[in-house]
C-alpha cells in the first residue's frame, strides 16, 4: 500500500484549511470524508477577523469576501412589532494592525467550495464516501524518519497508510472514538434550538437586516443567506409537546413558528431544508494527540453557539497544526514539536468553552427584555485577534525581560502594519510579508542587518525569510555594497510597524530589535539585534541546523 504523509479525516472547514496549508508545503496529503457528496450545510455563519487573516494567508480571502456579505444590523421585535435595532459592528473600524475589523457572513458550503477549489489547485481532491473504521499505529512512533506510520481501515475499499492522521471529523468523531480519547462535558437537553435553511416569498422581509423576534414563549431568528435571492437562515425555539419536550423540526412546524411569532403568514415560507436540532453541548477532548494521530476542530471541542466560535476555533486549530506537521515531515523539526499543538490549543479551547457559555448566558438574559438580542453574544473576545500563547514553550524571551517593553510579547499574534516595498515602493502589509508557509525574521534598526544576513545565509532556502523594516527616514543602503537594498525589505513609511512592535527606540539608537514570527503569525521571540544566539537557537528548534538541513522538497509558496 502507498504511504501518504498526512491523512485528514473530515472535509469541513478545519480539514480543508489543514489540507491547503500542508499541500502548499509540498506534503503528500489525502483528505477523506464519510459523506458521499459535500454536504450543503450553512450552519456556521462565517469566519471571524482572525480566520479572515488565515484565509488571506491561504490566498482565498478575496473570493470569500466576494461570495459573502458584511455582518448585518439586527432588527429586534417583541409581540410582532419592531422595538430596537442594534449593529454590534457600528463602532468597529479597520486599524493598521488589524485590517479585518468584523467577521463575514458566508454560507459554510460556499466557504468549503472555495477551499476545495484552492486545494484542487495543489492537485488534491476530497475523497467522498470513505469512512474510517480502524486505526493501527506502526512501530517507531517516537522519531521522525523511522518509518513509523498509521494503518487505516475503511468501511469499504482498500486500506491505507499514513505517517500522520488528523481527525477533523466533527463532534461525533470516529477518529476520537477509535483512539478511546474521552470527550468530557455536558449536553443540555433543555437548551434546544431548531435550525434550517428556508426560502421566504420574495420581498417578505428586508434582506439588509438580521430579524430577531424574542417573545416570552419563544423566538424566531431569520438572517439572509448571502448570494441567494430568497434564502434565509432560520433559527427558533422548538415547538414542544404536552409535557414540554422539544419536538423535532418540520417544515409545517417552521410555518407555525413563523405565524406565531412574526407578522408573516406561514405560507410565506416556501421551502425548508437542512432541518436540524441544536443542543447546547460543552465538551472537550482530554488530549489532542495519541502518537501519530491528532484531533482538530469539533472532534476536539464543542461549545455553545454564541459568538460564532465553533468553526473559527477549528480553522485556527488547523493553522496552528499545519506548519508544525510540515516542519516535522520535512525533517527540519523534532516530532516533539507536535506536542506544542495541544499545549497551545487545548487551553484556548477551554477558554472558548467558558467564553461561549458566558456569552450564551448574557444573550439568554438579554432576550428576556424587549429590545435584547444576539448582539449580546459579540464582544472584542469573539474576533479571535486577542488569542495568543504566552504560556507556550514556543514563546521565548530574548536576553532581556520583555515585560517592560512595549509591543507584542512572545506568543502574541504578530500585528499587521501597512508599509511599502523598499525596492519598488509598491504598497504592502506585514501580513502579506508573512504570507506563505515560512517563518519570518523581522529586523528593526541598523543593528539588525548583520543578524538578518547571517540568518538568510543559514536558512534562506529552509523555510525562513528575513525582512528588514526600515524607518521612513533611515538610510536604506543595506548589504555590503552602497545603495543596495536587501530583497524583501520594507519601508515603515507611516511608522505603523514600529508602533505595533514597540521598536521606535531601536530605530533611533541603531541598536536594533529582531522579532521571529512563526508561520501562523504568532511572535516566537523578541530579542535585541546583538543577541544572535537566542535567534539561532530558536530557529534551530523549528528549522534544524539550516544549510546542513536538506532542503524541503517541493516547498510551494502561496500563489498570489
Amino acid at each position: 500500500m502507498g504511504m501518504t504523509d498526512v491523512l485528514i479525516v473530515g472535509a469541513g472547514p478545519t480539514g480543508l484549511v489543514l489540507a491547503c496549508d500542508l499541500a502548499r508545503r509540498g506534503a503528500a496529503v489525502r483528505i477523506v470524508d464519510r459523506s458521499p457528496a459535500p454536504p450543503r450545510t450553512s450552519r456556521a455563519k462565517g469566519p471571524n477577523p482572525r480566520s479572515l487573516e488565515i484565509l488571506d494567508d491561504l490566498g482565498v480571502v478575496e473570493e470569500v469576501l466576494a461570495a459573502g456579505s458584511a455582518p448585518l444590523p439586527m432588527l429586534k421585535y417583541r409581540d410582532r412589532l419592531p422595538v430596537a435595532e442594534a449593529d454590534p459592528w457600528a463602532d468597529a473600524a479597520p486599524s493598521p494592525d488589524a485590517p479585518y475589523d468584523r467577521g463575514w457572513l458566508i454560507a459554510q458550503w460556499r466557504l468549503e467550495g472555495i477551499l476545495r477549489d484552492r486545494l484542487a489547485g495543489y492537485g488534491v481532491r476530497v475523497e467522498p464516501g470513505r469512512e474510517v473504521v480502524g486505526l493501527t499505529q506502526g512501530r517507531g512512533e517516537g522519531d521522525g524518519g523511522d518509518g513509523g506510520h498509521v494503518d487505516v481501515t475503511y468501511a469499504d475499499g482498500p486500506a491505507g497508510r499514513a505517517r500522520y492522521v488528523v481527525g477533523c471529523d466533527g463532534a461525533h468523531s470516529s477518529v476520537r472514538k477509535l483512539l478511546g480519547i474521552g470527550f468530557e462535558g455536558t449536553t443540555d437537553e433543555d437548551q434546544v434550538m431548531v435550525c434550517g435553511d428556508v426560502d421566504l416569498a420574495e420581498g417578505a422581509l428586508d434582506r439588509t437586516r438580521w430579524h430577531q423576534w424574542f417573545d416570552e414563549d419563544g423566538a424566531v431568528m431569520l438572517c439572509p443567506i448571502p448570494g441567494t435571492r430568497t434564502g434565509w437562515w432560520f433559527q427558533a425555539g422548538p415547538e414542544r409537546d404536552g409535557r414540554g419536550r422539544p419536538l423535532a423540526p418540520t417544515v409545517d412546524g417552521f410555518r407555525r413558528l413563523l405565524a406565531h411569532h412574526t407578522a408573516l403568514p406561514g405560507p410565506a415560507l416556501a421551502r425548508a431544508e437542512l432541518l436540524s436540532t441544536y443542543r447546547v453541548n460543552v465538551r472537550m477532548a482530554d488530549r489532542y494527540r495519541a502518537g501519530r494521530v491528532l484531533l482538530a476542530g469539533d472532534a476536539a471541542h464543542v461549545h455553545a453557539i454564541a459568538g460564532g466560535l465553533g468553526m473559527n476555533t477549528g480553522i485556527q486549530d488547523a493553522f496552528n497544526l499545519g506548519w508544525k506537521l510540515g516542519l516535522v515531515l520535512a525533517g527540519h523539526a523534532d516530532p516533539q514539536l507536535l506536542d506544542t499543538y495541544e499545549e497551545e490549543r487545548l487551553p484556548v479551547a477551554a477558554r472558548t468553552l467558558d467564553l461561549t457559555s458566558e456569552r450564551l448566558r448574557a444573550t439568554l438574559e438579554a432576550i428576556r427584555r424587549p429590545g435584547g438580542g444576539l448582539d449580546a453574544a459579540f464582544t472584542a473576545d469573539t474576533t479571535g485577534l486577542g488569542v495568543g500563547y504566552r504560556w507556550s514553550s514556543l514563546a521565548v524571551g530574548g536576553r532581556e525581560a520583555e515585560a517592560d517593553r512595549p509591543g507584542p510579547r512572545a506568543g502574541d499574534r504578530a500585528p499587521d502594519a501597512p508599509c511599502a516595498d523598499a525596492t519598488t515602493g509598491v504598497r504592502t502589509r506585514l501580513h502579506r510579508v508573512f504570507a506563505g508557509p515560512r517563518t519570518t525574521v523581522l529586523g528593526f534598526g541598523p543593528g539588525s542587518a548583520a543578524l538578518l544576513r547571517g540568518t538568510a545565509d543559514a536558512y534562506g532556502d529552509a523555510g525562513v525569510r528575513v525582512c528588514r523594516v526600515y524607518a521612513a527616514h533611515e538610510d536604506r543602503a543595506g548589504g555590503s555594497e552602497p545603495d543596495v537594498v536587501e530583497p524583501g525589505a520594507v519601508v515603515d513609511d507611516a511608522g505603523h510597524a514600529a508602533a505595533a512592535y514597540g521598536t521606535e527606540a531601536s530605530g533611533r539608537t541603531g541598536a536594533g530589535t529582531v522579532v521571529v514570527v512563526r508561520p501562523d503569525h504568532h511572535v516566537g521571540l523578541v530579542a535585541p539585534a546583538d543577541d544572535a544566539r537566542s535567534v539561532r537557537e530558536y530557529l534551530r528548534r523549528l528549522h534544524g541546523t539550516g544549510r546542513s538541513a536538506e532542503r524541503s522538497p517541493g516547498m510551494v509558496d502561496a500563489v498570489r
